[in-house]
């Protein structure tokens, strides 16, 4: 079957899937497409929010709809490595002997929940990393792979609550996407109250497969990116790196850090997911404009000048769409 045939026909699935997740969610409607933009691009998802708005029940009914193996992995500032990934236990086997038998932590699933993940320590934080990047953990003296698809969506409570810790420069990167979830309109808040105090939610049924999944992820690889697309990409993120050379001098006060490469190469990623949800062969400078806030977002680290000024990584990379040339 050729790319733009296997496009179309997951044209369909796709809207079961969003209509699966309706029952339970309510709005959001943004913030579940970029989530299923990173699933399809094979990346991860780092949802930011006060708590309450939704962000685990979200991940819950994902986990149902897609019928992927879940696990929860609730962090504490007591959360050891080896509660996520596992450790070495002495047994008795049925010979009456003692030995040593590696038990699975709870990142062996499918689809991972990693709820408020910076109330942990950066240590512990940090025991995800080989995980998120390779796909595998090394653990117990040995090297383990992880199933596939394997999918870790992070929530994280704003850095300025109490108990909680920054995570680290490199764990932030290893997240295709931070997608920030805000308050309800009011409309929809009303749906959610009669909801949540009447009759228990209707379950959502399964819809796609770790199969379908995998496939779709193949497919989206193949989406075709115009060389044009590519220098567009290298424009943001180089422009993230140095501002005045690229024409907007005024930032250059406000960056500290600018993107690292994994940006361009997340971006372009996660664009061709757009373009595949939306039944499209080929990436379009819209594609990268719609998603490049929450790609971009948490790669920027901004100084103490932007901070004093409230100017925020959001506002910065807004500014860079606005000026760079769409090709």
């Amino acid at each position: 079957m050729s790319t733009e045939s296997q496009i179309q026909s997951f044209r369909t699935t796709y809207a079961a899937l969003r209509g699966e997740i309706a029952k339970v969610i309510v709005g959001h409607d943004e913030i579940v497409a970029h989530t299923l933009i990173a699933l399809f691009a094979g990346g991860h998802v780092l949802l930011e929010g006060v708590p309450g708005l939704g962000k685990t029940l979200l991940i819950r009914t994902l986990s149902e709809v897609l019928d992927l193996g879940f696990n929860r992995i609730q962090f504490t500032p007591d959360l050891m490595p080896a509660d996520i990934l596992g450790t070495n236990l002495v047994m008795e086997s049925d010979s009456g002997r003692r030995e040593f038998q590696f038990q699975r932590g709870p990142i062996f699933a499918h689809l991972i929940l990693a709820d408020e993940i910076n109330r942990a320590t950066p240590k512990t934080q940090s025991a995800m990393l080989e995980a998120m990047q390779e796909k595998q953990v090394t653990a117990g003296g040995e090297l383990r792979k992880l199933s596939e698809p394997f999918f870790v969506m992070a929530t994280q409570n704003p850095i300025d609550q109490e108990g909680t810790y920054p995570l680290p420069e490199a764990q932030v990167d290893r997240f295709m996407l931070k997608v920030t979830v805000d308050y309800p309109q009011r409309d929809e808040e009303r749906v959610i109250i009669e909801r949540m105090s009447g009759d228990p939610l209707p379950p959502a049924r399964p819809v796609v497969t770790p199969e379908l999944i995998l496939q779709a992820q193949q497919t989206v690889r193949h989406i075709y990116v115009d060389s044009k697309i590519n220098d567009y990409v290298l424009d943001l993120v180089f422009t993230t790196r140095f501002p005045g050379q690229y024409g907007l001098r005024e930032l250059e006060s406000l960056i500290a850090v600018g993107a690292s490469p994994r940006a361009g190469i997340n971006l372009i990623a996660a664009a061709r997911a757009h373009a595949f949800m939306r039944g499209r062969g080929f990436v379009t400078p819209e594609d990268i404009k719609q998603i490049a806030p929450d790609v971009l977002r948490h790669r920027i680290i901004t100084t103490y000048e932007a901070e004093a000024e409230n100017i925020s990584s959001d506002h910065i990379v807004q500014r860079i769409l606005d000026y760079t040339e769409v090709p």
